[in-house]
């Protein structure tokens, strides 16, 4: 459970965001092996960031996040951040799916 304000040195903080991420013609691909490897790339990347995720939820089309972000930290930047480099880091451990005809892994937000 998360603490009920942050503080940095001029400021008390508490910002959570709902974030969706789709696969490109949200297609039903986030199974298995993906499935396990996504949590994994999203909780490293959010640590390295320093973003806590709060709760998320992984759907065969889509996944969910709560994730509360920094105010340090702008909104759109993490974004871009974690959708390259968690399509990046996919594409290297499942390197077939960038070359599956009619498979697309791009990530996309709602």
């Amino acid at each position: 459970m998360a603490k009920t304000s942050y503080s940095l040195s001029h400021t008390k903080w508490m910002c959570k965001y709902h974030i969706v991420f789709t696969p490109k013609y949200r297609r039903k691909s986030i199974y298995y092996k993906i499935r396990q490897d996504l949590i994994d790339i999203f909780r490293h990347l959010c640590q390295y960031k320093g973003v806590e995720i709060i709760e998320g939820h992984m759907m065969p089309d889509h996944v969910h996040m709560l994730v509360l972000i920094p105010p340090k930290l702008s909104i759109s930047d993490f974004m871009g951040y974690l959708k390259s480099k968690s399509a990046l880091m996919i594409f290297d451990k499942h390197a077939n799916l960038k070359y599956k005809p009619n498979f697309k892994f791009k990530l996309a937000s709602l």
